[in-house]
């Protein structure tokens, strides 16, 4: 028997879907998800203790392969009682403007977003996260509105060009939604 699959992923990342599905059609046990930083999850595929990850912005390469699975749009978190707060969407230059704040310079890859949105209700800054981050760690004073113009980011299950665990194409065939039954 095959050691259990281990898949990382990031924060907003929710892989139940998948893994429900998984455990309906595997014996239990056989799959461990983990949650990362993005450098951990990079680290832990180069070093072999994940077998694949629910990554951002990665793309294949000569080491890994990805499979792009969605993207997310961007939204600004903001004290819920600032002037960009009222507003349905924003640009970066009226988050800047209207958020009265400075813009956090944040990189979510490396942290969970839990300490960013800490800041912000803390009135210490705004910051531009991927919507399933603001929504994971939504609170009651802070709110999240989209932001035109900044890049989305792109989510994507991820592995290892060598080496690959024996049950890396089943939970490739559940993230691509074949059947049980399918033949490939």
């Amino acid at each position: 028997m095959a050691e259990p699959l281990v898949v990382a992923f990031v924060t907003g990342v929710t892989p139940t879907k998948w893994e429900r599905i998984w455990r309906e059609r595997r014996p239990p046990g056989r799959i461990h998800l983990e949650s990362m930083t993005q450098d951990a999850a990079l680290a832990a595929l180069a070093d072999g203790t994940a077998h694949m990850a629910l990554l951002r912005d990665v793309a294949a390469d000569d080491e890994r392969h990805a499979i792009a699975l969605y993207r997310e749009q961007p939204v600004a978190v903001v004290p819920k009682e600032s002037l960009a707060a009222d507003a349905s969407s924003l640009t970066l230059a009226e988050l800047r403007e209207l958020g009265g704040l400075p813009v956090l310079d944040v990189d979510l890859i490396v942290g969970t977003g839990a300490e960013t949105i800490e800041l912000v209700a803390a009135n210490v800054g705004v910051a531009v996260v991927p919507q399933s981050v603001a929504r994971q760690h939504g609170r009651k004073d802070v709110v999240a509105r989209p932001v035109t113009d900044a890049p989305d980011t792109g989510v994507a299950l991820v592995w290892p060009t060598t080496n690959a665990h024996p049950l890396v194409d089943v939970f490739i065939g559940i993230v691509r939604g074949r059947t049980a039954n399918s033949s490939r």
